[in-house]
């Protein structure tokens, strides 16, 4: 394991608040929660100070900073991204417009595919060929250059480099990509450095969107590392799709990485915290924020991956924590369609002005407002630690919603946006289980996000999940799953061949190749672990499954694969078996966080009226700091925390534990 510095801050940025977690030398948890600002920097550095004075230590104090952010994301979900250019083999420049042949809505006839990051006039061609045997048509250095003045003209701001089978003999791209970058002064992603491997289309895409926001996360880091450097805060490590973390340099040259760098960390965190806690098979893990919530698996103490993504409709064939999202989250604005039904999302008040009741001028109802309507969250809650709720101004917003709808008042209509929320939220979570084949009885749910774990009792019982697990740092948990996550490198190269004809040395060297790329990118080479994973397939299949091997070996291969198609399709085949692609990961594991919980005095703060089971009662508040190992209340509860409150369902029990997580066991439908 690496060595962990004494004191270290995770910041994570969202649509709505930017996350803080502090852990000092001491073995103390300093949280704090500060609106996200357009310039995402001024919000991290903000919330870095406030977290420091918190704890009494100056921003210098600070060993270790690691951060995740959403600059990737909103670049493609808001198409903000560089100018961008590509450059391919003759007659394939339509690839991006072509895409595949499936529909995103079958039986919408009015269904639209997202517009291509490069539009045609910005795609240019060059004479040249490879096939899978290698280069039947070199590059000419001369076409090239005279190419480099027809993109300067068009003032692109990033190139892409795609060739032809470049994933299997990328010559004639590493030669143009090279002469590019003498003679431009952009950044130049080429596919076989982006993503080595095969289908041509997700191999552009992807690095058509690495090309699209390289220039966003460089100059966003390079203004970051100013920021904090002046601080004396060191330069960050951020956080990579893959649930791993990484230094700035390395992500500034691979800015595909981080396109789900925020979820990915939530992932991280609820692993680390929730794996031990109860006895289950797996964890889902449901991140309710601002702008959206996010769905996970774990199992196995791992969180599931895939390399078979999309943002904003674009495909991404990086690896990435496996992660669904719906535009569902507490700045959600509630609206009525135009047949008069109740919608939720997927459009967000945002930070500024915000829900109705942070009183900064907001007047949509959304989701928080519903909250405030409905008694979870309280009059005195100071959301993000700063913001005094303004109860009336909620009130109003829901009251306009209800006229709209034709609902009684303000209280029903809080009621439906709730419900719908929640509805949402039941679909995203029934897509990783029951549409995988998983049983979603088997898993805890592990609710955190700002807005979480008011939700995650109703949607347990819904699901007939019988245990909910909210970590101590619930509110701010993927600022957390930073200072928890291991560096990870991963890389990867096709190599099709039929499982029974593959040669294994040709196999090793590859892997040998693959090793030696995910080790340059690690900072203590000597403290990394390698692990090799192979993509197979019955021939005649049109994808693969990713199967982790300890070596090369085909009777191990053939028995991996067999295992696991028929754990995920329910069958097998006797069918030959294929190898796809070839992968290696670099990991360095850092130790575990050694946090120090006491809690204790008297954790009653009072009573509210809050809404369960049809109507309105008096409920229990707890004051989360006063909940000490070991203590144990029933529903209904409110638990309040500064960055999130707890929504404990009647016929729920709660506990807590050692380390200060609240475990909730039940069962029965709210």
């Amino acid at each position: 394991m690496a060595d962990d510095p004494t004191t270290r801050v995770g910041v994570d940025v969202g649509g709505t608040f930017t996350d803080v977690v502090l852990h000092t030398a001491d073995g103390g948890l300093v949280t704090a929660k500060v609106p996200s600002t357009a310039d995402q920097s001024v919000g991290v550095v903000r919330g870095i100070e406030t977290a420091c004075e918190r704890a009494g230590i100056a921003p210098a104090d600070v060993d270790a900073f690691a951060h995740a952010m959403t600059v990737s994301t909103n670049a493609l979900l808001e198409g903000d991204g560089a100018r961008t250019a590509l450059v391919t083999t003759a007659g394939f420049r339509d690839v991006l417009e072509l895409r595949r042949q499936d529909r995103p809505s079958l039986y919408d006839l009015d269904a639209e595919k997202p517009d291509p990051l490069v539009p045609r006039r910005r795609r240019f061609e060059v004479d040249e060929r490879v096939t899978v045997d290698g280069v039947e048509t070199a590059v000419d250095e001369a076409d090239v250059r005279a190419l480099a003045d027809e993109i300067r003209a068009c003032e692109a701001e990033s190139v892409a480099v795609s060739f032809l089978h470049a994933y299997r003999h990328p010559e004639n791209e590493r030669t143009a990509a090279a002469v590019l970058r003498e003679e431009l002064d952009v950044p130049v992603s080429a596919s076989h450095e982006v993503l080595a491997e095969f289908r041509e289309y997700e191999r552009t895409s992807t690095t058509a969107v690495d090309a699209y926001v390289t220039p966003a996360i460089d100059d966003y880091l390079g203004r970051l590392d100013d920021e904090v450097t002046e601080r004396g805060v060191p330069t960050p490590r951020v956080m990579q799709s893959n649930g791993g973390i990484s230094s700035s340099e390395t992500v500034r040259e691979h800015a595909v990485t981080t396109a789900l760098s925020g979820p990915a960390a939530g992932v991280v965190g609820a692993s680390d915290t929730a794996t031990g806690a109860t006895e289950k098979d797996g964890l889902v893990t449901f991140d309710m924020g601002g702008t959206s919530s996010d769905v996970s698996l774990v199992r196995d103490g791992a969180a599931e991956r895939t390399t078979d993504a999309e943002i904003a409709g674009h495909p991404i064939g990086t690896p990435m924590v496996d992660v669904t999202t719906v535009g569902a989250g507490g700045g959600s604005v509630a609206w009525v369609d135009s047949g008069g039904a109740l919608r939720v999302g997927p459009r967000s008040a945002g930070a500024d002005p915000g829900p109705a009741c942070y009183g900064k001028g907001g007047t949509d109802p959304t989701v928080t407002d519903a909250n405030v309507v409905l008694g979870y969250i309280g009059p005195d809650a100071s959301l993000g630690g700063d913001l005094e709720l303004d109860v009336a101004a909620a009130h109003d917003a829901l009251a306009a919603l209800a006229d709209d709808a034709g609902l009684d008042d303000a209280r029903a209509a809080a009621r439906g946006v709730y419900r719908v929320a929640n509805a949402n939220m039941t679909r995203a979570i029934r897509r990783v289980t029951v549409e995988r084949g998983h049983d979603p009885r088997n898993f805890a749910l592990v609710a955190f996000g700002g807005a979480g774990p008011m939700h995650a009792g109703a949607l347990a019982a819904d699901l007939d999940v019988d245990t909910v697990v909210v970590p101590r740092a619930c509110g701010v948990l993927s600022a957390y799953g930073l200072l928890a996550a291991d560096e990870r490198h991963d890389a990867a190269r096709t190599h099709q061949v039929a499982l029974a004809d593959a040669d294994p040395g040709s196999v090793d060297s590859v892997y040998d190749d693959l090793v030696e790329e995910v080790l340059a990118d690690v900072a203590d080479p000597d403290a990394a672990s390698v692990t090799r994973a192979v993509d197979c397939r019955y021939a005649g299949q049109s994808f693969e499954q990713t199967i982790s091997i300890p070596a090369f070996d085909p009777e191990t291969v053939a028995e991996r694969f067999h295992a696991a198609h028929e754990d995920a399709f329910g069958y097998r085949l006797d069918d030959p078996v294929e190898v796809v692609t070839l992968r290696a990961s670099a990991t360095v594991e850092r130790d575990p966080l050694d946090v120090a919980y006491e809690g204790g005095g008297d954790p009653v703060s009072g009573t509210r009226a809050a809404f369960f089971d049809g109507d309105y009662r008096e409920t229990t508040v707890y004051d989360c700091r006063g909940l000490a190992p070991g203590t144990e209340f029933g529903g209904p509860a409110v638990l309040d925390g500064r960055e999130s409150t707890v929504v404990v369902p009647p016929a729920w029990t709660g506990r807590v534990t050692p380390d200060g997580t609240v475990v909730l066991e039940g069962g029965e439908r709210a």
